[in-house]
């Protein structure tokens, strides 16, 4: 295969061989330790040396000077204390034979004031950025001069710390924020003309080669296109690179589209989401090809080895960035070695993993749980240390899959009862949403792993508590989830749900959709009504905004498509109650912040407040089952084995069987359990 795959043939970047064409691009997953790369940072991306990546690349916007503090769980490599780590890293990562190359920057105005040491935000001009919000101060020949300083001295603790390379992140960054004419209004040698604007850049990078020599590898992070108005034209771009090649400045150029300024740059351009087609800029990239020579990196949604192997093949990149695809499965490359490609893990485009870097401060998989908790859920399962149980799953949502694929790797026999005629439960509802019709890829890739297992699938069987103890089990697991809870006030009867418009019940005229959740289902049935047409949509919501559990992966084009769509939205408002009114329907509203009581009609009222649990199947095993259906949370949490029972069968219920989640929790709830039977 090595001799007919381009993805498998090595490439040699100034002295560095990367062992193949995949590689995993600079992101801050925020699991660094006092802003260094730790235990748990290293851990995350050993599981892709292990997997078989060619190049990880860390540390996205690692920051280089006290007045760039980290605003989304970057690394600081702004003293020698990160030097150690890095050392440790570098020696993790070669003992697999993988190269390791640090990203390095300083924000700009695209941090904040009010966090780190509380330094003043500094820009080439004072022009505010949206998503931070700081007012920067210009930048005085000091500044500048330290802050070139800082650059190289970051870059010298990159090769100190026995790393292979280091790349400097422009898009977006300081070296954008000079370069953009929106940005620079600078009447001084590093505003007005292309080469005073690149002036600041190539300052930097002679700086960083007389710190690194001319034998490490120096990158770049560049932008180029976009949609913001005044900012570096595509022509600019050409020449601001061949300007770098002829300089020697830098030994790589890695390709971004547009500047990540706005959340809606971000979510369609910086890290395109679910919302994006698959690849959707190799087309622009090709063509910068042509104009530069230099190796070229990409990484923008590329989730399959097909695009990626099209891509090197057809000399559009020299190296193909697989990032999001090596967060959902780390073992790309093994898999595609061994043959298995039908076996990868999709990356499907959730951001879920970006959404929870500004949300909760962590980067995770929507559905690989291991990624990020590498120290206490493993990657590939291990077998059973114990005796082979009969374990049967009831529900085939993401939950019970879940529960079936990890019992069946670890060698019991599994037998899974669904009542539907597929497989998928919420899952395949909220795929019927073009919004987010990629999330069906968890579905399908569960339903495929438990039959490879050999899992006995049984659908369309609802499985009463007669049905699971005739299969004499030893583990019972109910995964059946729950139903929409619509009728938690008054008139939630004459309501619909957003899986019954989603599963084909019709709806015309106005529609009122009320959202008391704040996540995907709402507002992904909203643009779905609105693409469909002809129907008058209200969004209303007591949160003071829609999708306002969604970060800036996410709710940026949910509000495009509202705008777009002509969705009306009345935020701050909690519904009271319900009531027929002639052939349509009233409610009545509340504000919870004093405003005055309001009324609104339509023809369908259509409710999300999550779901309710399904647990008849469960209610009835209590009393039978050994541990009365109680699962040891202290065990499941510390990743203990769950007490076994010598006399009758232990029952355990998961995901939203137990309450309303989302689908990395029900995940997360089957991968815990399934690992300490």
């Amino acid at each position: 295969m090595a001799k007919t795959d381009p993805l498998l043939t090595p490439l040699t970047i100034n002295g560095l061989t990367i062992r193949n064409r995949v590689v995993s691009t600079p992101h801050a997953p925020a699991y660094a330790d006092d802003g260094m790369p730790a235990e748990r940072y290293q851990r995350y991306h050993e599981e892709k040396a292990k997997g078989g990546i060619g190049m990880t690349m860390f540390g996205g916007s690692s920051c280089v000077s006290t007045d760039s503090p980290s605003v989304f769980g970057q690394l600081d490599v702004s003293g020698d204390r990160v030097i150690p780590h890095f050392q440790r890293f570098a020696e993790r990562m070669h003992a697999h034979d993988t190269a390791l190359i640090c990203q390095i920057s300083h924000l700009g105005r695209r941090t904040t004031w009010n966090d780190g040491d509380w330094m003043p935000v500094i820009a080439p001009s004072r022009i505010r950025e949206a998503a931070h919000r700081g007012f920067p101060k210009e930048m005085d020949a000091a500044d500048i001069a330290r802050v070139i300083a800082d650059y190289a001295a970051a870059a010298r603790r990159c090769k100190e710390g026995g790393l292979d390379g280091v790349e400097v992140l422009q898009n977006g960054h300081l070296l954008s924020q000079f370069l953009s004419p929106d940005l620079n209004l600078r009447s001084d040698d590093y505003g007005g003309t292309l080469e005073n604007r690149a002036r600041f850049a190539l300052e930097v990078f002679d700086a960083i080669r007389a710190q690194v020599g001319s034998d490490f590898v120096v990158g770049i992070r560049m932008e180029i296109g976009g949609k913001i108005e005044g900012a570096t034209s595509y022509a600019d771009s050409i020449r601001y690179a061949n300007m770098l090649r002829d300089a020697g400045a830098v030994d790589y150029l890695n390709l971004n589209i547009g500047r990540p300024d706005h959340n809606y740059e971000l979510s369609h351009y910086g890290v395109p989401s679910m919302f994006q087609k698959l690849a959707p800029f190799l087309t622009n990239i090709a063509a910068f090809r042509h104009e530069v020579d230099l190796p070229i990196i990409h990484a923008m949604r590329v989730v399959d080895i097909a695009t990626a192997r099209h891509a090197v093949r057809e000399g559009i990149v020299d190296l193909i960035g697989m990032t999001r695809a090596h967060i959902a499965d780390p073992h790309v490359m093994r898999k595609m070695i061994a043959g298995e490609e039908h076996r990868i893990r999709p990356c499907v485009g959730a951001g879920y993993c970006i959404d929870r870097i500004y949300g909760e401060g962590e980067a995770l998989c929507l559905h690989n749980v291991a990624t990020g908790r590498e120290a206490t859920i493993p990657h590939i399962t291990p077998p059973t240390d114990g005796p082979a149980r009969r374990i049967v799953i009831v529900g085939g949502g993401p939950a019970g899959m879940e529960a079936a694929r990890v019992c069946a790797e670890r060698g019991h026999t599994v037998t899974l009862f669904e009542a539907g005629a597929k497989l998928g439960g919420q899952i395949r509802i909220a795929a019927q949403s073009r919004a987010r019709r990629d999330i069906i890829g968890i579905a399908d890739w569960l339903a495929s792993e438990i039959e490879i297992l050999g899992v006995d699938i049984r659908l369309n069987t609802y499985a009463e508590h007669d049905d699971i103890l005739a299969e004499n089990p030893d583990t019972v697991i109910i995964a059946t989830g729950g139903l929409p809870d619509t009728e938690y006030f008054e008139g939630g009867n004459l309501c619909l749900s957003v899986g019954d418009v989603l599963g084909g019940h019709p709806v015309e005229g106005e529609v009122l959709i009320y959202d008391d959740n704040g996540q995907h289902q709402a507002p992904s049935l909203a643009c779905e009504l609105a693409e469909r047409g002809g129907i008058d949509i209200a969004f209303v919501t007591p949160d003071r905004a829609p999708a306002i559990e969604m970060g800036a992966s996410n709710y940026p084009r949910y509000l495009e498509k509202f705008h777009r769509g002509g969705v009306r939205v009345t935020p701050d408002y909690r519904i009271a109650r319900v009531q027929r009114d002639g052939n349509g329907l009233r409610a009545a509203f509340t504000s919870d912040y004093g405003g005055p009581s309001i009324e609104m009609r339509a023809d369908h009222i259509i409710v999300e407040h999550g779901t309710l649990p399904l647990t008849e199947a469960y209610d009835a095993l209590i009393t039978r089952s050994a541990n009365t259906g109680v699962t040891d949370m202290a065990a499941l949490v510390e990743g203990r084995p769950q007490p076994s029972a010598s006399n009758g069968f232990t029952l355990h219920r998961i995901g939203d069987a137990v309450a309303s989640r989302n689908i990395h929790a029900a995940i997360y709830d089957a991968r815990r359990l399934a690992l300490g039977l």
